[in-house]
């Protein structure tokens, strides 16, 4: 990845990836600033999302979903119960495996969350401009989808299953 001032393309300018990996670096640290009054980390935050999406799902699922290594994420599943955020039950289909759910008060914490993360993705769509939020929207699909295959086509896991 080319770093900023390195030729990315225009002479001087930084590469498309530099530039999403500044994006990926300020928005960690304003998700952290925002949700670290509410006790979540933004990992935190995007496992229970998740969850929110897709109840019953087993750790090893979740960590996938979440972009964390298995290991991290039974650390942080113990810590979420802890906390009363998630559950663990017997899958009914499996008893061996343990399937993960919200609890009332972890969907109460995302609930006063989500109006401090629609403040920052406004904050960034403002950004590119009204007319043209869906288009950026649509453009950052597509890259991830492209690049998804490609690391499919490799046999590299970069990407949650759907």
């Amino acid at each position: 990845m080319s770093g900023e001032g390195e030729d990315g393309g225009a002479a001087g300018a930084p590469s498309t990836l530099y530039l999403v990996k500044q994006l990926e670096l300020v928005v960690r640290a304003l998700l952290d600033d925002e949700l670290r009054p509410l006790g979540l980390t933004t990992l935190q935050y995007t496992a229970l999302t998740v969850l929110q999406r897709r109840s019953g799902l087993s750790s090893a699922q979740l960590a996938r979903r979440s972009f964390l290594r298995p290991q991290t994420m039974n650390v942080m599943v113990q810590t979420l119960q802890e906390r009363g955020l998630i559950r663990r039950d017997r899958d009914p289909d499996n008893r061996r495996v343990l399937v993960l759910t919200l609890t009332e008060h972890g969907r109460e914490l995302l609930r006063a969350a989500a109006p401090r993360v629609e403040r920052i993705e406004a904050r960034l769509l403002e950004g590119v401009g009204p007319a043209h939020s869906q288009e950026f929207r649509d453009a950052l699909r597509g890259g991830v989808a492209a690049l998804a295959a490609e690391a499919a086509n490799r046999r590299i896991s970069a990407m949650p299953d759907p």
